[in-house]
């Protein structure tokens, strides 16, 4: 069995790592680049870089601070937000991201997903899926950071990014971001039976207790969070301590 990862998310705005509740109300957390740098010697396995309001206000990701990150950090970290061709792709890889992050774009224009997969191999393609339950049960998939409602359905959406290359999918659940009430197991345990590619948790983690139950009864290959870190709740290596004592596989 492969290794659990913990991840770090720094969503990025104005140059601020910044962090809300239910994709609002966002407060500063501190300078992406330092906490990167932190996260990397406390023992994270990866990093992702959000920069949270470059679809909506439609410009580009901010490739230097990508570049400025890669110097400091020794850790992959990936990068999303604003990204809608594959020459965004080429440019954030070239300053020093080792995946790209698309979310918006993919869902406009689902056959990006295959040019990317084609032209620089799965393995750099996730596709970040925001989501929201329904009155009627249903996951419906959000656009331009969560502002936006699609009609399309979180598992058929997961399902059809995987048959066009994706190599991971990054689900967060709208409902439980920022709150701290535990992952959305349920609909990762869902995504999890019918994909055969990584899927990375994100949306509510508040104690160490819901990453174990995002490994267990998720079944989530990585946990992504941004408050419990950032604000000091949690630390990465007492969490590690925990999950393997709780029989979690971790690096």
């Amino acid at each position: 069995m492969l290794a659990k990862r913990i991840i770090p998310c720094l969503d990025v705005k104005n140059g601020q790592t910044v962090k809300g509740v239910n994709f609002e109300n966002l407060r500063v957390a501190g300078d992406p680049v330092e906490m990167g740098e932190f996260y990397s010697m406390e023992g994270a396995d990866e990093l992702v870089y959000l920069d949270i309001t470059a679809s909506h206000e439609g410009r580009k990701t901010f490739t230097d601070l990508v570049k400025r990150v890669a110097e400091r950090v020794s850790i992959p970290f990936t990068v999303g937000g604003g990204i809608n061709d594959i020459h965004d792709i080429d440019r954030l890889l070239q300053a020093g991201a080792d995946k790209a992050s698309i979310n918006s774009a993919a869902i406009r224009h689902p056959q990006l997903v295959n040019e990317i997969a084609k032209h620089f191999g799965s393995q750099m393609c996730v596709v970040a899926i925001d989501a929201k339950r329904q009155p009627d049960g249903r996951w419906l998939c959000y656009v331009n950071g969560g502002r936006i409602p699609t009609e399309k359905e979180l598992l058929p959406w997961a399902l059809e990014v995987q048959d066009r290359g994706a190599g991971e999918i990054l689900f967060t659940s709208m409902d439980h971001d920022g709150v701290q009430h535990g992952f959305a197991n349920e609909a990762l345990a869902m995504l999890s039976e019918h994909l055969n590619i990584p899927l990375i948790a994100s949306g509510g983690a508040g104690k160490m207790s819901h990453f174990r139950d995002a490994f267990s009864l998720g079944r989530a290959d990585a946990a992504l969070a941004a408050s419990v870190f950032h604000f000091g709740d949690i630390k990465i290596s007492d969490l590690k301590q925990y999950l393997k004592k709780e029989n979690v596989i971790v690096r």
